[in-house]
């Protein structure tokens, strides 16, 4: 981009109490150097990318994974053609012929795109999570597994807390503070690479012509490149745009939330908004809009002072009982 940006912060946590207060503390991202660079799988990929996938193959479970394969002009970026339609394909097949497929263009200048992302480590794997993993103090983790080519993931946010491991070849990562997703141009909700809206600025080529607001971001972007051993803390709803950089690349995640799982899904509210708000006329849109703030974001005593406690349904603290109750209208009310 050549922008000089600020460093991601590093920080060091010599067990895992430490690495738990650090987590509890944090608002912003972090980066710790070498903290699984004792892991076998680190070690295999070290001698070489075919050692790292002998030894996935190894503990591999029968079944097919998914894989996403594009173009080698593509330059690794999972992105959208010249027509929108995102870039990428998907098959489901095991992970040797993919591996095959890895091994067959890992000498190339210029890969294909061949990429298994988000793969469940103790749905797919015996035995990998046990020699291979980072002990969260008992936060309920979704453990993901990404491997693949040299790839560029476009800039992008995620609801979850995320720390994210650097198992073999170096990857790079672009941050962004929440507030700065005006700057980054998002691209289409309901058409995306994987479920979530990307910026539609190149990286490597940015076009500040047709992104001005683009340096705004860039003067708030903090930058990591890790090595395998490393490990990064991603602030649920930071933006980051993440690049492997290597012929062969893999990644250990761990998600979590500190709210419940009944709460559901911020991003669904905005998509039935969209449906049932933001069309309608500017007064009521007004009116909505502080009918929001009163019972949403303000959600203080005065919505529900007035109301007998015995009676305030689910103005009271949400419970799976109050969440079940919404979920339940909900789907009656969009079956209609």
């Amino acid at each position: 981009m050549g922008e000089e940006l600020a460093p991601v912060a590093e920080i060091q946590a010599t067990d895992a109490r430490a690495l738990d207060a650090l987590l509890k503390a944090a608002k912003t991202p972090f980066v710790i150097r070498g903290l699984v660079a004792d892991w076998p799988l680190v070690i295999a990929g070290r001698k070489s990318g075919r050692e790292a996938r002998q030894y996935l193959l190894e503990r591999q479970r029968d079944r097919p994974f998914t894989v996403s394969t594009g173009p080698s002009n593509a330059k690794g970026r999972i992105f959208y053609d010249d027509d929108m339609a995102v870039n990428i394909r998907t098959e489901r097949t095991s992970l040797r012929e993919i591996f095959d497929q890895i091994d067959a263009c890992e000498t190339h200048a210029e890969q294909p795109i061949v990429y298994c992302g988000s793969v469940d480590v103790h749905h797919y794997f015996d035995g990998l999570h046990e020699a291979n993993h980072i002990d969260l103090q008992g936060r309920n983790c979704l453990a993901s597994i990404w491997m693949g080519t040299r790839s560029r993931i476009a800039a992008h946010n995620d609801f979850p807390d995320n720390f994210a491991c650097v198992a073999v070849g170096t990857r790079r990562f672009t941050l962004f503070p929440p507030n700065q997703f005006r700057n980054l141009y998002l691209g289409p909700i309901d058409n995306t690479p994987a479920g979530r809206a990307i910026s539609m600025v190149d990286f490597q080529q940015p076009d500040f012509d047709a992104h001005p607001q683009f340096r705004d971001a860039l003067a708030h972007a903090q930058m990591a490149e890790l090595d395998p051993g490393d490990a990064i803390f991603i602030p649920s709803m930071w933006w980051h745009h993440v690049e492997g950089l290597d012929a062969f690349n893999v990644l250990v995640n761990y998600w979590w939330r500190e709210t419940p799982a009944f709460m559901g899904q911020p991003q669904d509210a905005l998509n039935h908004a969209m449906m049932a708000i933001r069309d309608l006329p500017v007064h009521e849109k007004q009116h909505l809009r502080e009918l929001f703030e009163y019972y949403i974001f303000a959600n203080d005593a005065g919505s529900t002072a007035h109301i007998p406690e015995t009676a305030r349904g689910v103005l009271d603290p949400m419970t799976a009982e109050n969440a079940g109750k919404i979920r339940s209208f909900l789907m009656k009310a969009l079956s209609q």
